[in-house]
């Protein structure tokens, strides 16, 4: 891990409405090798009061994963929100969705997503999907440090 990231695994906020889904994720970090804190919101309404709480209570999360297809507030608000909100620091966001459709891909892009992926189809992949965003996103990427 780079030296400026903070000593206490990283906590990651998982935007999932499906519990399926959140199990299999959840499973899939337990499996892997990565030790990191899996904090879970089901809409676009909890992801953006559970970042509006973070700072003096608790850490901001390293990194998101965000589901499109959500209710109340749905993803692409998320991120049309997460751009426009200058208060918050830039949390890194990885659209994890079931759409593989091009202009899902192409408008998460224009609001600043900084990756695409689609949802695995067995445990198996979630374990690879999981590995490869612990090796690039928390070892290979230089990630801004957590707000003070």
């Amino acid at each position: 891990m780079k030296d400026s990231y903070p000593p206490q695994p990283p906590t990651i906020l998982l935007v999932e409405d499906n519990p399926g889904d959140v199990r299999l994720t959840r499973e899939a970090f337990e499996r892997s090798t990565f030790d990191a804190t899996i904090e879970c919101v089901k809409n676009g309404d909890e992801t953006l009061s559970y970042l509006d709480g973070c700072g003096d209570s608790r850490p901001y999360p390293q990194l998101l994963l965000l589901d499109l297809n959500l209710p109340k507030t749905d993803g692409f608000a998320v991120l049309e929100e997460l751009r426009r909100n200058d208060e918050r620091p830039r949390i890194p966001v990885l659209v994890l969705t079931s759409s593989n459709a091009d202009e899902d891909v192409l408008r998460s892009y224009e609001l600043s997503a900084n990756a695409y992926l689609t949802k695995p189809d067995c445990p198996e992949e979630f374990i690879e999907m999981v590995e490869t965003i612990e090796s690039f996103w928390f070892e290979e990427v230089h990630l801004p440090p957590p707000p003070p």
